[in-house]
């Protein structure tokens, strides 16, 4: 099973990640922030992740800290259940509409950090949450899993819209990457020989 377990304890915030890239798309989701907990829930359902996520956080203050842990604590964990990247696919892309709103998810289990973040978000805020906060959860993510991240929105105006489609092709991009590929079964998918 490709699994992990992580927790993250600072004096801003606790984490507490639990993911199985070969779940149902089941979760359990609890970071005080019911938008982020919307977008992580669609990563689990369309990526078919199992996720558990909590975390409690100084959102007293704001979001930011909480929101960058998580995608710290994410990371962590995603490098954790890929294990060796033997026989996967390693790329993975995604393109998802919602009505007005159509983004492009692509993913490289590179072993490199890198994104790249094209989202001209309509609105500053859904409800009460700041959309500058998405980068901040996708640069820890990127960091911490190891992997190149292109996020682009090609079209939208409804910023919900905007942040689901991206969320969704995010899932559905890192379940395309963590596929097995038979004809490459004990491999590392690299010239290289290692990611």
């Amino acid at each position: 099973m490709r699994t992990a377990e992580i927790k993250r304890n600072t004096l801003e915030t606790k984490v507490s990640v639990e993911i199985n890239l070969d779940g149902q798309g089941l979760s359990s989701l609890n970071t005080g922030m019911a938008f982020l907990d919307h977008m992580l829930d669609q990563v689990a359902r369309h990526g078919l992740i199992d996720l558990s996520v909590q975390c409690q956080g100084d959102l007293h203050i704001d979001a930011h800290h909480s929101v960058e842990d998580i995608g710290i604590t994410l990371g962590q964990a995603f490098a954790i259940a890929v294990g060796s990247k033997q026989g996967l696919k390693r790329y993975g892309l995604s393109m998802v509409p919602l009505d007005e709103s159509l983004s492009r998810v692509v993913v490289d289990l590179s072993g490199r950090p890198g994104l790249f973040f094209d989202v001209p978000f309509s609105r500053a805020r859904i409800g009460d949450f700041d959309v500058d906060l998405f980068f901040e959860f996708f640069q820890g993510f990127v960091n911490h899993a190891q992997v190149t991240l292109h996020i682009d929105n090609l079209k939208g105006r409804n910023a919900h819209h905007q942040a689901e489609t991206v969320f969704k092709a995010f899932g559905r991009a890192l379940r395309m990457a963590t596929e097995h590929d038979p004809r490459i079964a004990g491999v590392i998918p690299s010239t290289k020989g290692a990611l």
